[in-house]
């Protein structure tokens, strides 16, 4: 399964795909999306979408594992963030690739182990979880990585809940069927 993990901005937006096939983590590329302060808005969200269909178009992306909006104090940041990631949805949309929505209390209880970690305990875990030389020096990248993780422990877990009740379907049809065949 490969999995686009975006951390969404405007000014800089963090991405990390990781291939997990056999239990293991294999980061393909991670990096950030940057834009001109000076430039017109919509030219910057323009760029965003050029690039990251540029990223896409390298690699069968499976699943995309994006960050939910929190409030932020500053409102004007916020309303922009919001519209590049409404920007960044229109173009994964366009993709068609299913796209995960994760709130930063969920990356860090899929990455550390506990909802309320700080950015060293998470960097720290990224790293360790993905065998990485050095820390991404961005904190944006290194939440786009820990979402693409988040996920990939989702998804498992999703699966593993699947073939659960699957299988509890099947000893209950095999159950009926056995008591059919008595009373016949």
């Amino acid at each position: 399964m490969i999995v686009l993990g975006i951390d969404p901005g405007f000014a800089r937006l963090g991405y990390g795909i990781i291939d997990y096939s056999s239990c293991r983590y294999k980061v393909l590329e991670y990096g950030t999306i940057s834009t001109k302060a000076g430039e017109p808005f919509h030219d910057r969200l323009k760029k965003i979408s050029y690039d990251l269909k540029e990223i896409i178009s390298r690699y069968k992306i499976d699943a995309v594992a994006i960050e939910e909006l929190f409030f932020n104090t500053n409102t004007k940041t916020a309303i922009h963030v919001a519209e590049a990631r409404g920007a960044i949805l229109l173009t994964l949309a366009e993709e068609n690739i299913d796209i995960h929505e994760y709130t930063p209390l969920q990356v860090k209880q899929a990455v550390v182990g506990y909802g309320r970690a700080d950015k060293l305990q998470v960097k720290d875990m990224v790293k360790r979880l993905l065998k990485l030389e050095k820390m991404p020096k961005l904190d944006d990248t290194t939440d786009a990585l820990g979402l693409s993780i988040c996920h990939i422990h989702s998804h498992k877990f999703n699966e593993k809940c699947k073939k659960t009740k699957t299988q509890e379907i099947i000893e209950k049809l095999t159950k009926e069927s056995k008591k059919c065949k008595i009373k016949q």
